[in-house]
């Protein structure tokens, strides 16, 4: 329990926004699941059905639109477009050649090509000339009621045009580039695992996944991997500043790209031959547990739990998940029990699943390896977990939030009295 007279700060985002789009998920995946729609199309719907009720939610009864944050004043009467024309010119040259660098980054990498991610280049070639289209109105639209629209975006502008639009602050131009460097990079891989996501949860028959509780929990752990995919392609595609959804900063330290890219293909090192592949000579829980019903319900339940909370702290964001930026500090649902709810349920996830301290082989060196190297995971994710903490300490609600968990939140309390020391929750807040 928390304390009464120690509040947690305010969350930027509320509860609603993420049951919103849960709800319209939700409908959509009935829906599908009734006519068998199954493809590619449904998977990208199944995006708009859980995006939409989160933007609805958002402008409509948290009204984000109208906090200071998003750097809009909509009391002020709109500026004449004339009077924004030459700032949002060079805002729009910037974004059309942050979109050519993208693009340019797509072709050269191979990976982009083939398999799943083939899908996301057609969806974003297809989306590029309408996107080119409505990003010119979009622009100058913003521009005329921003308070400040000489911001990252003009100051990539007036580096790529040059001297003729005047001197760039190097450091707006660096926060700009970081922020649509993590955008290209997780939007095109976040595309491309929504069909197939999707597809499962829509394939597969409710009387098998009720007929044996390994078919149960698969079933359940496949819908919450699917809110999660559907959740997080949403963040990244609606980072617009009306929703206060923007990204403040994009972590500029070198060692939070390198430990967040180890993570995702095709950097991945975890994954089957990987350096720290944790998985030879093993199997996943269901083999373990084959003829002990009983086993399976509980370790079957635990990993569904373990996942819910996984899919939970996704769905907190709302609209504004996303790996590496700063969009705004949430302080509710998991986050108030830890700080790293998803990387502490998925690594828990990874050795109740695994089970790495058991071998099919019966070798000695598989079981010390597989449990050495997914202690090297769980490192990998402490690294990020730190990198994380040390970009967003720089904001002073992110320093009273992680405060506040130190001395309220019941993950560090019970690692504070695993470790023997003084449980700082119990403290008053001073006067």
């Amino acid at each position: 329990m928390t304390n009464p007279a120690d509040p947690c700060p305010k969350s930027a985002v509320s509860h609603g926004v993420g049951m919103a789009g849960l709800v319209g998920l939700g409908l959509w995946t009935l829906v599908a699941r009734h006519y068998g729609m199954n493809g590619p199309n449904a998977g990208f719907a199944a995006v708009a059905a859980c995006g939409l009720p989160m933007v609805l939610w958002s402008l409509l009864v948290d009204k984000v639109h109208r906090r200071a944050s998003t750097g809009i004043d909509w009391t002020a009467p709109a500026r004449p477009w004339r009077a924004v024309l030459d700032v949002s010119i060079v805002k729009i040259a910037g974004l059309w050649a942050t979109w050519l660098a993208i693009a340019v980054f797509y072709c050269i990498a191979r990976w982009y090509w083939s398999g799943d991610y083939r899908l996301s280049m057609n969806v974003l070639m297809g989306a590029a000339p309408w996107l080119l289209a409505a990003s010119v109105p979009y622009v100058i639209w913003l521009d005329r009621r921003l308070i400040e629209p000489r911001d990252a975006s003009h100051a990539f502008g007036q580096w790529v045009i040059g001297g003729a639009a005047g001197a760039p602050d190097k450091a707006e131009v660096a926060h700009h580039a970081r922020a649509w460097a993590v955008k290209g990079f997780f939007l095109a891989f976040m595309l491309s695992i929504v069909p197939g996501n999707f597809a499962s949860v829509v394939d597969l028959r409710i009387e098998e996944a009720f007929g044996h509780p390994v078919a149960l929990a698969s079933f359940l752990i496949a819908v919450m991997f699917m809110i999660d995919v559907c959740m997080a392609t949403v963040g990244y595609m609606l980072t617009m500043k009306p929703l206060d959804s923007h990204i403040r900063t994009a972590n500029p330290l070198l060692a939070g790209w390198v430990a967040a890219l180890i993570c995702y293909p095709p950097f991945v090192l975890m994954g089957n031959g990987g350096p720290i592949d944790y998985h030879a000579g093993g199997a996943e829980w269901d083999v373990w547990t084959r003829g002990h019903e009983a086993l399976q319900w509980l370790l079957g339940g635990w990993l569904v739990l373990l996942t819910a909370i996984y899919a939970w702290a996704t769905v907190a964001f709302g609209l504004r998940f996303s790996n590496l930026t700063h969009r705004g500090i949430l302080t509710h649902g998991p986050y108030r029990w830890t700080r790293h709810p998803a990387y502490l349920s998925k690594n828990l996830f990874w050795w109740f699943s695994a089970l790495p301290f058991l071998s099919l082989s019966g070798s000695l060196t598989d079981v010390v390896r597989n449990c050495a190297l997914l202690g090297v995971t769980n490192a990998v994710y402490y690294w990020r977990a730190k990198t994380e903490e040390a970009h967003l300490g720089a904001d002073p609600e992110y320093r009273a939030y992680s405060d506040w968990m130190e001395r309220n939140g019941a993950v560090p309390r019970f690692f504070a009295w695993i470790a023997g020391r003084k449980a700082v929750g119990l403290a008053q807040p001073a006067e």
